[in-house]
Order: C-alpha cells, then sequence, then structure tokens
C-alpha cells in the first residue's frame, strides 16, 4: 500500500474505503491513526472513544498482569491488550541474533588471522631469493618488510572497503528476512559497528608486519641465494 491508495477497513460494523495520506514506521504492531472529522465522513457518525491508553508506575510484568487482571474483572471491560508480550517477542529474537552475531564475529575474526598469516608466508617462502637479493643490496630490515608487506596492506585496505558495502546491503536484506508482520528490525546501526571490525584487522595486520619482520631478520640471506643445485 503506498500514499493516496484506498483500503478496505471495518468500523462499527461498517465496511469502508479509506485514502491513505501518509505511513509510519511501526517497529512492533500496527496502528492505524485518523482524524475525528474523517472517522465522521467514513462512517456518518461521531467518533465514541471506547479504549484508554494506560501506562503503569509499575511497569514490572507481575504488575502488568495483576492490573490487567482486576480490569478484566470489571464489567464495563471487553478486553485488556497487552504490549509487554510483543515487546518480549522483540527481544528474544533481538537476543538470539546477537548469540548468532557473536559467533560469526569470533569465526570471521579467526579466518581473517588465518589469511593473511598464510598469505604472507606464502608470498615470504615464494621470495625468499628476491628478499635476499634486495638485502644484500643494503635494504633495511623495514624496507625489506614493506616490500612484500605493502600487498598484504593494498589488499587488506580493498577488503575492508568492500566488506563494509557488501555488509551493509547484507546488513539490510537480512533484517528484511527475518522480520515478520508484526516486527520490523531497526535498520540503522551505531557508528562503532564499522570502525570494530577495521580495527580488528588493522591490529592483525600490525601484529603479522611485527612477525614477518622479526623472521625475516633471522633468515640468513646469502644461504637462501645459494643454488639448489
Amino acid at each position: 500500500v503506498q500514499v493516496g491508495d484506498n483500503i478496505k477497513m471495518t468500523l462499527d460494523s461498517k465496511t469502508v474505503n479509506v485514502n491513505v495520506s501518509g505511513i509510519s514506521e511501526m517497529y512492533a504492531g500496527h496502528f492505524v491513526y485518523m482524524t475525528a472529522t474523517y472517522y465522521q465522513e467514513l462512517t456518518g457518525q461521531a467518533q465514541a472513544k471506547n479504549s484508554y491508553l494506560v501506562r503503569l508506575k509499575n511497569g514490572s510484568s507481575k504488575g502488568i498482569r495483576k492490573v490487567a487482571a482486576n480490569f478484566l474483572a470489571l464489567a464495563g471491560v471487553a478486553g485488556v491488550s497487552q504490549n509487554t508480550s510483543l515487546i518480549k517477542q522483540v527481544e528474544t529474537v533481538s537476543s538470539s541474533l546477537n548469540s548468532v552475531m557473536l559467533i560469526l564475529i569470533v569465526l570471521s575474526v579467526l579466518l581473517a588471522v588465518v589469511i593473511l598469516y598464510n598469505l604472507t608466508n606464502i608470498n615470504v617462502a615464494e621470495r625468499i631469493r628476491e628478499l635476499s637479493t634486495i638485502k644484500v643490496l643494503g635494504f633495511h630490515n623495514k624496507e625489506v618488510t614493506l616490500y612484500i608487506y605493502r600487498e598484504t596492506i593494498s589488499l587488506s585496505i580493498i577488503g575492508i572497503v568492500l566488506g563494509l558495502l557488501g555488509g551493509y546491503g547484507l546488513h539490510q536484506a537480512i533484517l528484511n528476512i527475518i522480520g515478520s508482520d508484526n516486527i520490523m528490525f531497526n535498520p540503522s546501526v551505531a557508528l562503532y559497528v564499522y570502525l570494530v571490525p577495521i580495527f580488528a584487522i588493522v591490529l592483525i595486520l600490525a601484529i603479522l608486519g611485527w612477525l614477518v619482520n622479526h623472521n625475516l631478520r633471522k633468515v640468513d640471506m646469502l644461504e637462501a641465494l645459494k643454488s639448489v643445485e
């Protein structure tokens, strides 16, 4: 349904066509708002209040159940609708998703460590003679390390950019899939959600860079330059 469309509603046992003048996002439940004048225009009679919105000072589950039972015991009360059950449902789903996301984050960090570590080790092993040559020619240890580590840093930066863009789109798609007719999850995320993975990758790169530099210092460059034969 878009703004300007008509939808059918039942008001006072009468089916009417209601024009949609605006749409609001509801994260839990559905509500329709209309003015008293438009209600009278649709039904031909004045709007009569038949319900009350009650906010309790004691918002605990026990207090809500007690007050709801007292309301239902009154002859003039036809029913009581509680928002707490819907809120609990949202909180339960969110808690389950947080547990799954935590596992995925830990696995992603471990995968990043394995990939970057193996990529760097393979790069060093395949180009050890090349590294030995530039080391013998007088390059400093840091220059020798950066000779191959620049490639890892560049690939990591590209991966961070693509990962953030892809992660944003995947996040929106997942929220649309797991949402139901009565629940919509907030699509906005805090800034730290993007900063934490960037910091994690930078930290991994820094630690691996130190390890590569330390290992290259111990390699016998002259021995590596000897012919295999």
